[in-house]
C-alpha cells in the first residue's frame, strides 16, 4: 500500500542528497550562469503547475487545490528570487558609474 509513497520518498531524499554534494562543488564563476538555467527550469515547473492547477478535476479535493497552489506561489517566489540574486550578481561585474559631482554642466570632466 505504501511502497510506492515509501519509494519516492527515498528518491526525494537521495536526490537531496545528490544535488547538494553537486551544486557544493560548483566554483564561484561558474554559479551565475547555474543560476540563470536553474530558473528557466523553474518556470517550466511553474507552467506545470499551472497546466496541473487548471485541469484538475471537479471533484478534486479543496485540499488538494490549496497544496497546488501553495506550490504555485513557492515556485513562483523561488523563480523571482532566482532572477534577483543573478541580477545582483552580475551588477558586480558592471563597470562604475562617473560620479556626477566630477563633471560640470557641459559635461565634460574636471
Amino acid at each position: 500500500m505504501y511502497t510506492g509513497l515509501l519509494a519516492n520518498i527515498a528518491i526525494l531524499i537521495l536526490a537531496g542528497f545528490v544535488g547538494f554534494a553537486v551544486i557544493s562543488k560548483v566554483p564561484n564563476t561558474l554559479h551565475t550562469p547555474l543560476m540563470s538555467g536553474t530558473n528557466a527550469i523553474h518556470g517550466i515547473v511553474v507552467l506545470g503547475a499551472l497546466t496541473v492547477l487548471g485541469t484538475l478535476p471537479d471533484d478534486a479535493s479543496w485540499g488538494v487545490r490549496i497544496i497546488a497552489f501553495v506550490a504555485l506561489i513557492f515556485g513562483t517566489l523561488n523563480v523571482v528570487g532566482g532572477f534577483l540574486v543573478t541580477d545582483r550578481m552580475l551588477g558586480m561585474f558592471k563597470g562604475k558609474k562617473p560620479d556626477a559631482k566630477a563633471t560640470d554642466a557641459s559635461g565634460v570632466d574636471k
